[in-house]
C-alpha cells in the first residue's frame, strides 16, 4: 500500500539503530582495539584516544616517548614482549606512569628512563628528583591508588627502579624482568594493607633485586628469582615514609642467590653479598626459599635506626653456601624481639647463640655486627648487559584485557615448597 514501510526497511532501520546505539557505548559495555600505529601514531596519542576498559595493542618498533596512563581500565599490551620497546633515551624521567586505576601494562619492554621503567602511583603522588632521591619527607598519602597489573614487563637500564609500585594497592606484578637498576628491580613501598602479589618475576644485575619500604600485608612474594644482584631482597621499615613500621609480608619460595654481582650498580648503602634483609620489619615470615652462594649472608635481621626487628619468623628455608647463613644483626637503640628460627637447612648462625627453633624462644641474643665484606665499584646503569629473550605473553595479540584489574584475591602459599636452583633460569643470565 502506498505510504506504508517494507518490512525489510524496518529491519534495516531497527538494526541500525541497535549499531549506533553500541558505537555510542564504545569502552562502557565492550573494551575496543586502538592499535598503535594503525589507529594512532604514538602510544602517548592511543591512550588519549582510548575509553576506560580499552585495550592499546601496540606493534613492534622502538617507541622514544614518556607514556603516562591516567585514565582507569586501560590496558597497554605490545604484541612481542622482546620487539615492543619503549625507550626513555637517557633523557626521559619515566617510561610509563600509570596513575589510571585498574589499569594493565603488559608484554612490552622499558628501557634507558632517567628514573624509573615501569612506576605505578596515586595521582598527585611525586617527589622523586632526577637524582632518584627525594626532596622532603614524604607528607600524608593521598588516596591510593587500587587494582594495577604489571605483567610480562621487561625494564631494564633504567636510573632508578624497573617496576615501581608506590601508594598502590590491589595489585600484580607477574611475569616480569628487571636488571640495571641503580636502586632495585622491583620495588613495592608505602601500603598498608598492601593487598599485593609479586610472583613469578625475575630480577639480576641490579643493586637491589627487590625491595619493600613501609609495605605491609597483605603482602605476598612467592616463585621469583632474586640472583645475581649486589643484595638480593630488602624489606624495610623506615621512618621518613608513611605507615610505619612495615608489617606481615609473606617471602616464600624464592630462589635468592649468588647476590655478588660486581658489574651491576653499587647499592646505596655499600650492601653486596646479602640474599635477604630485614631492617625494622614486623612480623614478616620468610619461609621454603632456597637462599645460596651469597657471600657474605644468606639472611639478615637488622635494626633500621630505633626501629627493630620483632616477630618475624625464618622457617623451613635451605640454606647453602653462604658466607653465614643467618645473621642477627640489631643494635643496642633497637634491639629487637621475638624473631625465631625454625625447621631450616643451617650451617652457620651470628651471633652462635641465636635460637635455631621457635619452641620457648623468649627475645634474642645481642646483635653483632655484619660481616665485612668489601664491595667492589659498581658500573653505570646503562652499562649493564641487556636481557636475553624472554618469554612472551600467551596470545597476547588477541587476549582480551584482563578483568580483574591486577586485584590478587586470596593466596594460599601452603602448596609452595623449596624451588629448585633452576626456578626461571631460561628467563636470567646469572649462574653460579
Amino acid at each position: 500500500m502506498p505510504g506504508r514501510t517494507p518490512r525489510a526497511a524496518l529491519v534495516t532501520i531497527v538494526v541500525g539503530l541497535a549499531v549506533a546505539t553500541l558505537a555510542g557505548c564504545r569502552g562502557e559495555d565492550r573494551p575496543e582495539v586502538v592499535n598503535v600505529p594503525r589507529d594512532a601514531k604514538t602510544i602517548r596519542a592511543a591512550i588519549e584516544a582510548a575509553h576506560p576498559g580499552d585495550l592499546v595493542l601496540v606493534q613492534p618498533g622502538v617507541y622514544r616517548e614518556e607514556v603516562e596512563i591516567d585514565k582507569p581500565r586501560i590496558t597497554l599490551r605490545g604484541i612481542d614482549r622482546n620487539e615492543v620497546v619503549i625507550d626513555g633515551e637517557f633523557t626521559r624521567p619515566n617510561g610509563v606512569v600509570v596513575t589510571g586505576e585498574g589499569s594493565a601494562v603488559q608484554n612490552l619492554t622499558v628501557r634507558n628512563a632517567l628514573l624509573n621503567g615501569v612506576v605505578v602511583r596515586s595521582e598527585g603522588e611525586g617527589g622523586q628528583t632526577a637524582g632518584g632521591g627525594y626532596g622532603a619527607l614524604d607528607p600524608p598519602p593521598d588516596r591510593p591508588l587500587r587494582g594495577f597489573l604489571v605483567d610480562h614487563v621487561t625494564a631494564y637500564n633504567n636510573g632508578l627502579y624497573g617496576i615501581y609500585a608506590f601508594n598502590a594497592r590491589q595489585g600484580t606484578i607477574q611475569s616480569s624482568y628487571a636488571s640495571g637498576m641503580a636502586d632495585a628491580g622491583i620495588y613495592v613501598g608505602r601500603c598498608k594493607p598492601c593487598d599485593v602479589v609479586v610472583r613469578g618475576n625475575v630480577a639480576e644485575r641490579n643493586a637491589v633485586g627487590y625491595e619493600a619500604v613501609n609495605a605491609s600485608g597483605p603482602l605476598y612474594v612467592y616463585g621469583n628469582r632474586f640472583t645475581g644482584n649486589r643484595v638480593g631482597v630488602t624489606t624495610n621499615s623506615h621512618r621518613l615514609e608513611a605507615f610505619v613500621p612495615q608489617e606481615d609480608a609473606h617471602i616464600t619460595g624464592n630462589v635468592i642467590g649468588a647476590n655478588n654481582q660486581e658489574l651491576a650498580p653499587a647499592q646505596a648503602e655499600g650492601g653486596f653479598g646479602i640474599g635477604l634483609g630485614i631492617a625494622g620489619g614486623t612480623r614478616n615470615t620468610v619461609a621454603r626459599n632456597l637462599v645460596v652462594a651469597n657471600r657474605t649472608a644468606g639472611v639478615v635481621l637488622a635494626s633500621e635506626g630505633d626501629l627493630a626487628p620483632v616477630g618475624n619468623r625464618v622457617i623451613g628455608n635451605a640454606f647453602t653456601a653462604n658466607g653465614v647463613d643467618v645473621v642477627y644483626a640489631t643494635t643496642p637503640a633497637a634491639p629487637g624481639s621475638g624473631n625465631c628460627l625454625e625447621g631450616n637447612a643451617l650451617a652457620s648462625v651470628l651471633p652462635p647463640s641465636l635460637p635455631t627453633t621457635c619452641q620457648g624462644s623468649v627475645g634474642a641474643p645481642s646483635g653483632v655486627p655484619l660481616p665485612a665484606t668489601a664491595a667492589p665499584p659498581g658500573i653505570a646503569s646503562r652499562d649493564v648487559q641487556p636481557p636475553p629473550p624472554l618469554r612472551n605473553l600467551p596470545d597476547a595479540a588477541t587476549a582480551p584485557p584482563p578483568t580483574t584489574s591486577g586485584l590478587p584475591g586470596p593466596v594460599d602459599l601452603s602448596a609452595v615448597g623449596v624451588p629448585e636452583a633452576d626456578l626461571l633460569a631460561d628467563q636470567s643470565t646469572i649462574r653460579w
